[in-house]
């Protein structure tokens, strides 16, 4: 069976995220050199829907700003007040018009779904003709969802919130990610039928499913083998967490391609950054941006490298790199800061690197030093001064390759009481 590309796929990010306790609106936090929209936003590509929608309401300036600068391409869809994820939807459908095809709605604080299982969502939901289909999971603690309740048959009968549950309802441990697939002429009709007799007077996507299943209609279900992907980001120890979680796929994903990691509990890379063959990074180093690595070359220990590019061969020890450009076979540090549009060539002294720290001898200078790094007198963190090294100019080619599903994000961002995702706190 050939599976369509949804009509479109709907981010949640209407949000005020209050338990952030931030200025900055709780989509736009990063983990690994992305935003957690950015992430969720790569997810949702892998699905090739006709249109991608994002619903903005609280701080919507900086998150629709963020979109036109990043994703010229999505629409943004204003829900005036905060009235529930069922309300998202519905102010999707009436001002967009979507009435066929498959719509999937996920949410823009779940970065760890990965783009394989969004499209594992869609296929089965086309595959089983259902009106709606359900991300499901299993949680040790399934503390706070919502809970996916079955008949004899094992069919999906319901979901049932944790405060509305019973305690033979409460000890089930299948979860609701809040991620689901539609059929559009369905919901378009469902969603406006969404009853708001709740403690919070909101209309809940979840209503939508009820509705759906009353009316006789079929509602299926797909479960994660992961339940990490259902991790939400509610709060900075949620965001630490995957955070935690997707620089370990990144790493895997490195590792697998021939780069060897030294300690990779204290080892970070950005999702952009490119690694070759035979690279080996050692503990306590931060590779960030757009940083690149060819071949053969060491980086750490106790390095942090943002949009620097490190040729075939070469070593950084113990040093700040920021947008410098590092020769083949060159050796940087220990103790060195090279800032932004420093040039370390190979083999001989280095020309035009007086503004950098690097004297045209060779020696580091104190004017280019890092001033977190730098101690009276100019001298080094050990109390003595030291010798930057000069090289002879050489070209070379990155061997990186870009890391390919490397991440993988979570569905859901659920809220502490409800199966409603970014739509919450």
């Amino acid at each position: 069976m050939s599976v369509s590309r949804p009509a479109a796929v709907i981010i949640l990010a209407a949000g005020e995220g209050t338990r952030m306790k931030s200025d900055t609106p709780k989509v736009l936090h990063q983990i690994c050199g992305e935003t957690l929209l950015g992430h969720v936003l790569a997810t949702a590509r892998e699905t090739d829907p006709v249109r991608l929608i994002v619903v903005v309401g609280h701080r919507r300036r900086e998150v629709t700003e963020y979109l036109a600068s990043h994703a010229p391409d999505v629409q943004a869809v204003v829900q005036h007040r905060q009235g529930g994820t069922g309300h998202a939807v519905r102010t999707v459908i009436e001002e967009v018009g979507l009435d066929h095809g498959t719509i999937v709605v996920t949410y823009a604080d779940a970065p760890l779904l990965r783009g394989v299982t969004l499209a594992a969502l869609v296929r089965e939901h086309q595959a089983r003709e259902a009106s709606a289909t359900v991300l499901t999971a299993r949680a040790s603690n399934p503390t706070g969802y919502g809970r996916i309740i079955r008949d004899d048959s094992g069919a999906f009968l319901k979901i049932i919130e944790e405060a509305d549950a019973s305690p033979g309802q409460r000890a089930v441990d299948e979860i609701n990610s809040g991620v689901y697939a539609f059929e559009a002429h369905l919901l378009g009709d469902a969603v406006k039928r969404v009853p708001t007799d709740n403690a919070k007077g909101e209309e809940y996507l979840t209503d939508v499913i009820a509705i759906l299943r009353a009316e006789g209609h079929h509602v299926a279900s797909v479960t994660l083998d992961d339940p990490d992907e259902v991790l939400g980001v509610n709060d900075r120890a949620q965001l630490a967490r995957a955070r935690q979680i997707f620089n370990a796929r990144l790493l895997d994903t490195w590792m697998g391609a021939g780069v060897t990691i030294v300690d990779p509990a204290t080892t970070w890379i950005d999702t952009g950054v490119s690694l070759g063959r035979d690279v080996e990074i050692g503990p306590g180093t931060q590779l960030e941006g757009r940083t690149e690595v060819a071949a053969g070359a060491r980086v750490g220990p106790g390095s942090q490298l943002r949009d620097t590019t490190v040729g075939e061969g070469a070593s950084v020890i113990q040093s700040v790199c920021r947008e410098a450009d590092i020769g083949a076979g060159a050796v940087v540090g220990p103790f060195a800061y090279l800032p932004p549009g420093s040039k370390v060539d190979a083999g001989g002294p280095a020309e035009g690197m007086n503004e950098s720290g690097i004297g045209a001898g060779g020696q580091m200078t104190g004017t280019g030093r890092d001033p977190a790094h730098q101690d009276p007198g100019g001298q080094g963190p050990g109390g003595q001064g030291f010798q930057g090294q000069g090289f002879q100019a050489q070209g070379f080619q990155a061997q990186g390759c870009q890391a390919q599903d490397a991440g993988g994000r979570h569905a859901g961002g659920q809220d502490a009481a409800t199966s409603e995702g970014a739509q919450g706190a």
